[in-house]
């Protein structure tokens, strides 16, 4: 067996960027094309592949073909500890090429004959090795399916460390961030917590609430602005930006920015499933924000932003009117945008969020 194979093998474990290299090594034992390292949930698709095939498994994932795999529930039905070729779930041959995937998929790339085996892993993910050989060569020979069990133990105690690690990321990103005072949470793919911080365990039921499909805003307008940047996020139109959702006092509680940071890393995403950080910040009457912070914050234009700024100071809508030169038609317009893109319902919470300010007893902000 190739000792320094297991060594790299045992160092992508630690160092994710290097999957791609191990799997290009372990794809040669079968003279594969290469191999894609991938998670089972057809709902939750995340891969790695050797160079190679990275190509072939973006076309795969975008073209949406994981729904329609033939292959995958009969590898997981077999429930064997080792790699087994198509040729070993489906009846003959001929079925294997019938299979549409197959047939549609990896025929006219010049694929055509794989093998695969599935790791479960303690988050709750089944990661499947799938092997992927050019139909020219035939199916994989059992003395390559051999030699890959051989190395099996190895790539599976690999997957279960990258695991471990990445849980283990998550939680000392939330416990740093709660030596500098702030709340925060990890969320998975599709907005579920996945861990946070005691700081952020106290914001749960009253601000935050963790719920069986997605974290959540107690306060229903806020949600509805953190539910629609998670699902750019996990439709991948949010890449490097924050996008922030402000949360109006109520009662002792002073005004919040909840803040969500994308995690990038393409074999980090595989193994840890974390895809953003959620951190919560109070807003204090002493850091009122500069017109290009509340630009930045909530993608306000310059000039929602500089009415914003003028409401955060306590001017009325006739006094920005004036300072700026426009007509007050023109303000009441803008400020109707802000109120829409921070989620609120009326001037005086405006003003107490950007302040610091709490909103008068009785009255309903959300």
């Amino acid at each position: 067996m190739n000792g320094h194979l297991i060594e790299l093998i045992y160092e992508a474990a630690v160092v994710p960027e290097l999957w791609p290299q191990v799997l290009h090594k372990v794809g040669g034992i079968a003279r594969a094309r290469g191999i894609v390292l991938l998670t089972a949930d057809p709902h939750d698709v995340r891969w790695v592949a050797s160079p190679d095939m990275h190509d072939d498994t973006v076309a795969y994932v975008e073209g949406r073909w994981h729904e329609r795999n033939g292959r995958l529930p009969r590898l997981l039905a077999a429930n064997h500890a080792g790699f087994l070729r198509d040729i070993d779930v489906f009846d003959s041959p001929e079925e294997v090429q019938q299979d549409l995937q197959i047939r549609e998929f990896f025929r006219p790339r010049g694929l055509g004959w794989g093998a695969g085996t599935a790791i479960p892993v303690p988050s709750g993910d089944v990661l499947i090795y799938s092997v992927e050989r050019d139909y020219d060569r035939g199916p994989i020979e059992q003395e390559a399916i051999e030699q890959l069990d051989a190395l099996r133990p190895h790539l599976a105690r690999a997957a279960l460390l990258s695991a471990r690690l990445g849980m283990e990321r998550a939680r000392a990103a939330t416990a740093s961030l709660a030596m500098l005072g702030l709340p925060a949470a990890v969320l998975r793919h599709g907005g579920r917590l996945m861990t946070a911080n005691a700081l952020f365990d106290r914001l749960v039921p009253d601000v935050m609430q963790d719920r069986a499909d997605r974290l959540a805003l107690a306060s229903t307008a806020a949600d509805a602005l953190f539910a629609q940047a998670l699902a750019a996020l996990n439709h991948g139109l949010i890449s490097i930006e924050v996008r922030s959702v402000p949360i109006a006092a109520q009662n002792d509680r002073p005004p919040m920015i909840v803040h969500l940071v994308p995690i990038h890393g393409a074999a980090h995403d595989l193994f840890d499933r974390a895809s953003a950080i959620v951190m919560v910040t109070p807003v204090v009457p002493s850091e009122v924000p500069t017109a290009e912070v509340l630009q930045g914050l909530f993608d306000l234009t310059p000039a929602e932003a500089r009415v914003a700024r003028g409401i955060s100071e306590g001017r009325t809508v006739d006094a920005i009117a004036t300072a700026f030169g426009i007509s007050r038609e023109t303000v009441r317009n803008q400020l109707k945008a802000v109120l829409a893109k921070t989620g609120l319902r009326r001037q005086v919470e405006l003003a107490g969020l950007l302040a610091g300010a709490k909103v008068p007893p009785g009255s309903t902000a959300e």
